[in-house]
């Protein structure tokens, strides 16, 4: 039994750790987005009420949970939004996609937090 709680007590551990150590060209990508918001208003689309909170916390530099962390690293299957769409190229604000991805951390982030999941669940 004693065993069953040293590592019950180990993932309590895990689970309450936070991180704030992404790049900051991960910041700056999330302040991009929340400065078009505040520039464009309305015309910026793309991110869900859970994007918006993801961009404000990576502007700020916030600590985020392992949980945050697995959820950044699980839209690397949006990469493809990673390049503006020429349709947009003078707007990029307009690209839903690319304002999504950037609001993520874009690939800087998408990228730390795949190397800092992984590193996370070594330990």
């Amino acid at each position: 039994m004693t065993a069953l709680l040293k590592v019950l007590n180990k993932l309590s551990q895990i689970k309450m750790e936070s991180y704030n150590d992404y790049p900051d060209s991960a910041k700056n990508n999330a302040k991009k987005v929340l400065k078009w918001r505040d520039e464009y208003g309305d015309e910026v689309k793309g991110m869900t009420r859970v994007g918006w909170t993801r961009a404000s916390q990576l502007s700020k530099g916030a600590n985020i949970s392992r949980d945050t962390i697995a959820r950044m690293a699980s839209f690397k299957r949006h990469e493809k939004n990673s390049k503006i769409n020429p349709d947009f190229k003078s707007t990029p604000w307009k690209d839903k996609g690319y304002v999504a991805w950037l609001g993520w951390g874009g690939s800087s982030g998408v990228n730390w937090a795949i190397r800092k999941l992984k590193s996370i669940d070594n330990k």
